[in-house]
């Protein structure tokens, strides 16, 4: 009897990576395993003078790398006693990004070297940094003006999450370690260029996801930013063009192969073939069924809305997306990605910062708890969920979260379901964007640890959309794409799939429950959304004019009408 093969996802996350063994033939996931990065505060570097600085240290992502590896065969082992690590046919890596990394002509991160150990601007840059805010308004202004069709493809605003305006930063504020830097590479790279014994930053095959969605490659115009353009915004960025890359690769094909030297330290069998790599949404969509029609949504501490559409049919360019990506999620169709800076990270902030009603009555269990009780409408507040800036579809990281409608009797668990509650305006927001340029969304599909667990949450989804939301099957839908991205990478000849679509036919589903809109609740939210939308325009655009005298008295109303009717 024929074996059945198993495939190897391997998701780094923002505090910690996980690793997930899976059945490619039914979707059975036979084992996962998490380990937390070690370094600063829950694995990320801060500066307490810069709220918007977040680094990483790489040595983290090595370490958690062996452990969760070796901890997610043992756990194989002991669910299937005949489990042999020689039946995994590929493997698949999805990261955090943009999260690029400064590296030496060997590819070597510059924070391994003893000069550069403790410099944070030698760390990776972690996705949620936006120290780099004056950068990407300059790279903005000048495509504006040189390049518009740069900025047509990544929503019309370069942002500070994003690939050459944090490398600028460094250039701008750090010229030793700039200097130093033979090359910069994303982390989605990095992992699998490590793992496949190419780390020459100009030989390893660099991510189309990353390329397309962060750094403004397109085949279109020769793939990353002219020479000259980069050099505009400083010399030593136009030079430094030359020692990035030239090609970007989708995740059908093969990043290279395991060595024997990370086969012997993962306890994996050598040439396993690794698929290039994504970024953690793009493959979190894959592991989530995404296919015309289906938009994703990651829950997480930020989110990400993931849609995609043929390649061959006419697509608009959409105005406040963070990019239009030939390949980037599903190969043979464009894929889409919009998303919010802070989600879970708000609700993080309440309880850890404001700590309101102290650790018992202020954690999230009971806050939920309390504000499940709580009517639509019926505390009297709306919230901007702009705490970390606006991803989408302002793209504007200067932008700050908003709490209107507090009085003297304002509970701690009415904030907390304000805040949810602006959160889902921002998603309706995003969905709204998307089908005003004809990108229809006929079902949502949810994932990740919030979608998993805060089931009060995805009712107010519901409700404020009105839309069914359903939820996906896995709970680790990002390393479960990361594990088809292997299946598909190893090919028919190995046991695996020739395109994504078959193998995310046998290996992804969804739960029998879902979240479906009550009709009276929606209404309500009809009318806060409407007070929402004029806050929105109000402080996140120059071009809004108007009167704003209506919005507490209009808040107010809501409030003494639902109150009266519970």
């Amino acid at each position: 009897m024929k074996k059945k093969p198993f495939a190897l996802g391997l998701d780094f996350g923002t505090n910690s990576v996980r690793a997930l063994i899976v059945n490619i033939q039914n979707g059975h996931e036979l084992a996962a395993a998490v380990c937390d990065y070690e370094s600063g505060r829950d694995g990320i570097l801060l500066d307490p003078h810069d709220p918007n600085l977040a680094r990483q240290n790489p040595a983290d992502y090595i370490k958690a790398l062996e452990t969760v590896t070796r901890s997610v065969l043992a756990a194989a082992r002991k669910a299937e006693k005949s489990f042999d690590p020689g039946r995994i046919i590929g493997l698949g890596v999805d990261t955090t990004g943009s999260t690029p990394i400064p590296v030496d002509q060997t590819g070597t991160p510059l924070a391994w070297q003893k000069k550069f150990k403790r410099n944070l601007n030698a760390q990776a840059w972690l996705w949620k940094d936006h120290t780099s805010y004056s950068e990407a308004s300059a790279i903005t202004e000048l495509a504006a003006s040189e390049h518009p069709e740069y900025l047509a493809k990544c929503g019309g605003t370069y942002s500070s999450e994003w690939f050459f305006s944090k490398i600028l930063h460094c250039l701008r504020t750090d010229r030793e370690v700039f200097d130093a830097a033979f090359s910069w590479v994303e982390c989605c790279d990095f992992i699998p260029g490590l793992l496949a014994g190419i780390t020459d930053p100009l030989r390893m095959k660099r991510s189309r996801c990353a390329a397309g969605h962060k750094a403004m490659y397109n085949d279109a115009w020769g793939g990353l930013p002219a020479e000259d353009f980069l050099a505009k915004l400083d010399p030593a960025l136009g030079e430094l063009r030359r020692r990035l890359y030239s090609r970007s690769h989708t995740s059908d094909e093969i990043a290279g192969y395991l060595t024997p030297h990370w086969a012997g330290r993962l306890g994996l069998p050598p040439g396993i073939p690794i698929a290039v790599g994504a970024f953690d949404a793009h493959f979190g969509a894959v592991g989530s069924g995404v296919a015309p029609g289906r938009l994703v949504k990651i829950i997480g501490t930020s989110t990400c809305d993931i849609a995609v559409w043929p390649s061959d049919k006419p697509l608009p360019d959409i105005p406040g997306l963070c990019g239009i990506v030939d390949g980037s999620v599903l190969p043979g169709y464009y894929g889409l990605e919009a998303g919010q800076s802070a989600v879970g990270d708000i609700f993080n902030w309440f309880v850890s910062y404001i700590q309101p009603g102290g650790p018992k009555k202020g954690s999230h269990r009971s806050l939920t708890a309390r504000a499940a009780k709580l009517r639509p409408g019926q505390s009297g507040l709306l919230a901007l969920d702009w705490n970390h800036g606006n991803r989408t579809i302002l793209v504007d990281q200067r932008l700050t979260g908003l709490l209107l409608g507090q009085t003297l009797l304002t509970t701690p668990e009415e904030i907390y379901r304000a805040l949810i509650e602006a959160t889902a305006f921002g998603s309706l927001t995003i969905i709204r964007r998307f089908e005003e340029y004809g990108v229809k969304i006929s079902e949502i599909v949810s994932c990740g640890g919030i979608a998993e667990k805060n089931a009060l949450l995805m009712q107010i989804y519901a409700d404020v959309t009105g839309r069914e939301i359903k939820v996906a099957r896995s709970a680790q839908t990002c390393a479960l794409g990361a594990a088809i991205a292997g299946s598909v990478a190893a090919g028919k000849a190995r046991g695996g799939y020739e395109t994504f679509e078959q193998a995310q036919a046998a290996m992804c589903g969804v739960k029998r429950e879902s979240y479906k809109p009550d009709r009276r609740n929606h209404a309500v939210y009809q009318d806060l959304y409407r007070l929402y939308a004029q806050l929105h325009d109000a402080f996140g655009t120059k071009s809004w004019s108007g009167n704003m005298s209506n919005v507490m008295k209009e808040l107010l109303a809501i409030r003494d009408r639902e109150r009266k009717a519970s």
